[in-house]
């Protein structure tokens, strides 16, 4: 009987368990969402947003319920559509450096030609021949022109 008093007066308010620790820091998510898109490493988002790599790595976890490296990939993926984007357009209004980089990203291009069927050497005798002529050539038809004329034909070509 003394059991059944003694828990009559057991006070009703129970205690809230002691969570320890230091509060958890703030993380911007839309800031940490930017630094992934601009392939921002994770040390260097931790630096910015002044925490460790590790509580980056749990507040991936509890934020989004994957680990960094899958948040990673998924909001930098967005930041390599968004480049890529720009370099076409760059590439549409005539960079040529950009052309020709994305020929040979996407189109398999390359700056050597493609592997073609030997061509016979030439004799040095005959390939001095063929030039010689083609010079004689060239030669008779600079005399019958004036400078002018030959200056315009050379730049209009």
């Amino acid at each position: 009987m003394s059991n059944t008093i003694a828990l009559e007066f057991e006070p009703a308010i129970a205690k809230a368990p002691n969570k320890g620790g230091r509060p958890r820091k703030e993380i911007d998510q839309h800031q940490f969402e930017r630094f992934c898109e601009i392939q921002g490493t994770l040390e260097e988002i931790a630096h910015v947003l002044g925490v460790s790599e590790d509580t980056i790595e749990r507040w991936c976890k509890r934020t989004y319920e994957l680990g960094f490296a899958d948040t990673y990939k998924k909001f930098s993926a967005f930041g390599k559509m968004s480049l890529r984007r720009y370099q076409f357009e760059a590439a549409r209004k005539g960079n040529p450096t950009l052309l020709i980089w994305l020929g040979k990203q996407y189109l398999g291009q390359t700056d050597k030609p493609a592997d073609e069927e030997p061509i016979d050497e030439m004799d040095r005798n005959e390939l001095a021949k063929v030039l010689f002529s083609s010079m004689v050539e060239a030669s008779g038809r600079m005399k019958s022109k004036s400078i002018t004329e030959v200056n315009n034909s050379v730049s209009s070509e």
